[in-house]
Order: C-alpha cells, then sequence, then structure tokens
C-alpha cells in the first residue's frame, strides 16, 4: 500500500471516529435532556400520591364547593368560571393512586383508591344533581353539551395529561403548576356535573354520555401513571406473607388487565370513529352539490354507518342523490354507509322535528328577511300604482258634463267620444288624448273643420293639455261605431 492509499484510509478512520465522538455527544445530550430517573424522589412521591386520595373533611368540602361552582358555571356557559373550579376541585388523588397502587402492588392504596374514587363520583353527581335540581335555569347550555359524548381528542388529552400529571409528581419538589394545568385539561369535573344535570332534567343519554367521558378520562389518567411509575423502576411493596402478597399481586395484575385492555379496545374504537366522522366531512364538502341547494346540516352514525343530510331550496333528483351514494360507498371506510336524504318533498313537520333549534331560527330569520325584502318591494309597488291611479283620476275628464256643454254650446253635434290613445311609430309611443265628434251631414264641411279647431282650443285650455287630436265622423259614422262598440 502506498502513501496516498494510507492517507486516505486515516482520513477514512478519522472521519469515523469523528461521527462515533458527535453520535456520542448527541446521546449524552439527549439522555440529559429526557431522562427524569435522576431527578425522581419515589419515597416523595409514593408519600404524596397516599395523602391525596382520602376525600373528607377539607378535601370533601373543596370538592363540594368546587362542584358547585362548576354546575354554575355549565349552567351560565362560563368557560372562565368553569375553569376556576377545576383548578381547586382535589378529583386527581384516587385516580392517580389507582394507576400507582397497581403498579408497586399496594393492596391498601388500591383499596382506598377505589373507595374513596367511588365516594368522590357519588358526592360530585349528587352535589350536582341538587344545584340543578333547585336551579331555575334547567337550559341545555354549549358547555353542559360538549360533555355528553366522548371523542378521541379526549383520550389525547386525558393519556397526555396523566403523564405530565405523574412526571410533575415524580421530581423531587412537585411542580404545582403543572397539576394545576392538567386538572384543567383534562376536565374531570364538567362531566360529573353533566351527569347530575342529566339526572336532574330526567335525560339518561347525557347523563351516561357525561359518565362515560370522565370514565376514559379516568381510566386513561391511571393508565399514564401505571405506565410511568413501571418505567421509572419505582419499588414494589414487600409483604412478610407470602400468600398474601401472591393475592396482592394477582388482585393488581387483574386491575391493570381491566383497565389495559378496554383502554387499548376503547381508543381504536374512538379512533375508527373519528376517522369516519372526517371522511364524512371530507364527502359532504366535496361531493354533495347541486345548483339552488344548499346543505343546512349533516349527522353521522358510526354505529349504524348512516349519514342524514338535510337539504334547503331546489328539489335534488333520485338519480343525483343515487350518484351520491355511488361516490359513497367508493371511498374507503365509508364502503357500507348508507346515504339518507331529507329534502322539500319530505313532510315538513317530519323534516323540522330533526333540525336542531339553532338551524331552525337561522332558516326562520333567513325567511323573516327575505319576506321583509319581498313586502317592502311590493309595498314601493302598491305606492306607484296607487300614485297612477290618483294621476289618472286627476286626469280623467267628466265626460257627461262635458259632453252637455260641447252639445249646448254647437248645433248639429250628435255623438261625443274621447280615450287615451297610444300612438306608436314603431321606434317609440306615446299616449295622446283622442276627442271624436260626430257631426250631422246637413252641417259644411269648412263649419265642422271651423268648430273642431274652437273646440280643441277650448279643451286644451279647459284641462290643461298640451296636445290632443280631434277625429271627425258623420253622425250615421258615429252611430255605426256606437253599435260595433255595443256588439
Amino acid at each position: 500500500m502506498d502513501e496516498a492509499d494510507k492517507e486516505i484510509q486515516q482520513n477514512k478512520e478519522a472521519v469515523k471516529q469523528n461521527a462515533k465522538g458527535l453520535w456520542e455527544t448527541i446521546k449524552k445530550f439527549l439522555s440529559e435532556l429526557l431522562d427524569i430517573r435522576q431527578d425522581t424522589d419515589r419515597d416523595a412521591t409514593v408519600e404524596a400520591v397516599r395523602k391525596d386520595i382520602p376525600f373528607k373533611g377539607h378535601n370533601a368540602w373543596i370538592l363540594i364547593f368546587s362542584i358547585f361552582i362548576a354546575s354554575i358555571g355549565l349552567n351560565v356557559s362560563s368557560t372562565a368560571v368553569v375553569i376556576g373550579a377545576m383548578l381547586i376541585s382535589p378529583l386527581m388523588g384516587p385516580i392517580v393512586g389507582v394507576g400507582l397502587s397497581t403498579a408497586i402492588n399496594d393492596g391498601v392504596m388500591l383499596r382506598r383508591s377505589f373507595v374513596n374514587l367511588g365516594i368522590m363520583v357519588f358526592l360530585s353527581v349528587l352535589t350536582a344533581f341538587v344545584y340543578f335540581r333547585i336551579s331555575p335555569l334547567t337550559e341545555l347550555t354549549p358547555e353542559l353539551e360538549a360533555r355528553t359524548y366522548p371523542t378521541i381528542l379526549d383520550v389525547f388529552i386525558a393519556i397526555f395529561g396523566g403523564l405530565a400529571l405523574i412526571v410533575a409528581k415524580t421530581k423531587k419538589g412537585t411542580i404545582a403548576s403543572v397539576i394545576f394545568g392538567v386538572a384543567i385539561a383534562t376536565a374531570l369535573m364538567p362531566p360529573l356535573c353533566t351527569v347530575g344535570y342529566g339526572l336532574a332534567v330526567g335525560n339518561w343519554t347525557f347523563a351516561g354520555g357525561a359518565l362515560y367521558l370522565f370514565s376514559i378520562n379516568a381510566v386513561f389518567i391511571a393508565l399514564a401513571t401505571f405506565v410511568v411509575v413501571k418505567l421509572l423502576r419505582f419499588p414494589m411493596v414487600k409483604y412478610a406473607n407470602q400468600k398474601q402478597r401472591k393475592r396482592v399481586t394477582l388482585i393488581a395484575t387483574l386491575v391493570a388487565i381491566t383497565v389495559i385492555v378496554p383502554s387499548i379496545i376503547l381508543f381504536v374504537k374512538l379512533y375508527q370513529k373519528q376517522i369516519f366522522v372526517n371522511d364524512v366531512k371530507l364527502f359532504v364538502n366535496e361531493v354533495v352539490d347541486y345548483e339552488g341547494v344548499e346543505v343546512i346540516k349533516f349527522t353521522e352514525d358510526y354505529d349504524r354507518k348512516e349519514i342524514d343530510l338535510y337539504l334547503i331550496g331546489n328539489l335534488v333528483p333520485q338519480n343525483k342523490v343515487q350518484a351520491w351514494q355511488t361516490k359513497l360507498e367508493k371511498i374507503k371506510g365509508l364502503e357500507l354507509t348508507s346515504l339518507v336524504v331529507h329534502q322539500g318533498a319530505d313532510q315538513s313537520s317530519a323534516l323540522a322535528a330533526q333540525l336542531s333549534s339553532q338551524v331552525k331560527s337561522g332558516i326562520l330569520e333567513d325567511l323573516y328577511l327575505k319576506n321583509q325584502e319581498n313586502l317592502q318591494g311590493k309595498d314601493a309597488q302598491i305606492e306607484l300604482l296607487e300614485e297612477q291611479i290618483v294621476r289618472l283620476k286627476g286626469a280623467a275628464l267628466p265626460f257627461d258634463r262635458l259632453g252637455e256643454e260641447v252639445k249646448t254650446l254647437y248645433d248639429g253635434l250628435e255623438g261625443f267620444a274621447y280615450a287615451n290613445m297610444v300612438y306608436s311609430n314603431f321606434k317609440s309611443s306615446d299616449t295622446i288624448t283622442t276627442f271624436k265628434l260626430g257631426w250631422v251631414d246637413t252641417i259644411p264641411l269648412v263649419v265642422r273643420q271651423k268648430n273642431n279647431e274652437k273646440i280643441a282650443d277650448w279643451l286644451k285650455k279647459r284641462f290643461n293639455l298640451d296636445t290632443l287630436v280631434i277625429e271627425e265622423y258623420t253622425a250615421k259614422e258615429f252611430v255605426a261605431l256606437g253599435q260595433q262598440t255595443k256588439t
């Protein structure tokens, strides 16, 4: 090997060493950045969690008062009040206790955690029930409605909130601000208040949905606690009695399985439901389109695989609806979903019953505004027609009296008529007052023409007319004209 090859080989080795050194530096940096084991106080954490479990004395009264505050906030739809109630509520203790005691096989702590968790739930629901039972305000507010059903986002919040909570508790010198923040983010109290509201108003669907939401939050907070405690290798509780140790271990294992397995199934189900909801929204926004039609509302049912579509405007033909259904069946994840279209041809009462009050009020407001516009337009038309009628009445000539005057002034006049005639030269048109005079044959032509001119001047001055037309008929022609008119 010559000198050049040796130099190249040495350069390669140097590069490898530098890369290895850089990687070791990065690993050390990340290890120091993310490692929480060095700053974990295991004994103090267990003791702190154990102290937060009991619900009696001060904790019980704080819970009752915070539930009242949260119920009032939900009742008046005040987010700030609800947040304030969550800050003072001691709800986390028993839930974290379940996760920690399961991880370290502490049977006594596990039993106390479950007992106090049951007391906490009962006391919270009872307090909320009493408030909503005596409160004159029983209307469903957006804050209450938002706590009646869980979503995949609630699961994520509970997981990461639980992780943040137990990490903060395990640190030497517990980070109180994190604990307060987790209490707000995981929102354990509002669902329990909503359970009390549902029971107070007799709405079992709301009560069940809110209790389901609380259960999801509690389960995943406990699960997050269990995982972190296991990763940090907290010491297991030791028992002098081998038989008791096995029994506690079995119970803790069963509790862990009971929490973990349903949590995984629930997570997968909610995740699939969220994907279904997103796909439905995308389908409605991109596929459902027809001229003169507006989608006022749509709902999806994941369990029945059904989409209810509410339309207003022109009637969508059945072949178009079938085309939408065909496109729906080609979308991955929506293959077995059916599309139910509600539109104007449906029974109006049935359609109206399925629309939310918010949608209906919006429709009524639009209809009111449109009707107001139409009425204003019609009022303007009526006013214009009334003005024209007044003008016509003012311009109308007193025909009978005028005929008598003309007959008195001019002998030989056997017929008299007038009308507003519309003349056109096929380029423009105009309305001109026209008089028809019927003279007897014995009156000379020159006299008739002279009389016609006098009558025209008199009528212009008498009725302030700019122009008028005099048409002459003989008495016989006038009689014939009258007979044709009668016929």
